[in-house]
């Protein structure tokens, strides 16, 4: 059995407060070093929408949204428990939550000779 859309994210309430997520963070996922290519954004709720809610809530807010690639999507989605998987965590391989490179030997990481005085 397929599970059915809920009508609230057809809704023109809905559209539009997601284009204003979408525009606020340049059509981009907001993941620091995130380089996925921008074809299949989502606008996610930070803290979750009350399954079964109709219209806006206190949660629709632009403050409680982010822009988020797929696979950054998929990696922090609801689990049937509600508890989101990764424990809600977003990360980007091989790097850092500053984005940086986790690799020593990336040459982010590798120190520059002092300039000679």
């Amino acid at each position: 059995m397929r599970k059915q859309r809920d009508p609230f994210y057809v809704s023109p309430e809905w559209l539009a407060l997601r284009e204003q997520c979408f525009r606020r963070d340049g059509h981009r996922c907001v993941v620091l070093g995130c380089r996925t290519p921008t074809q299949e954004l989502t606008c996610d709720h930070i803290q979750a929408r009350p399954r079964g809610a109709v219209g806006l809530t206190q949660l629709d807010a632009l403050s409680n949204l982010r822009t988020l690639c797929g696979p950054h999507d998929r990696s922090v989605k609801e689990l049937a428990s509600g508890q989101r998987r990764n424990g809600g965590r977003l990360a980007v391989r091989g790097c850092d939550a500053a984005g940086r490179p986790l690799d020593p030997s990336h040459p982010w990481n590798r120190r520059q000779p002092s300039a000679p005085r």
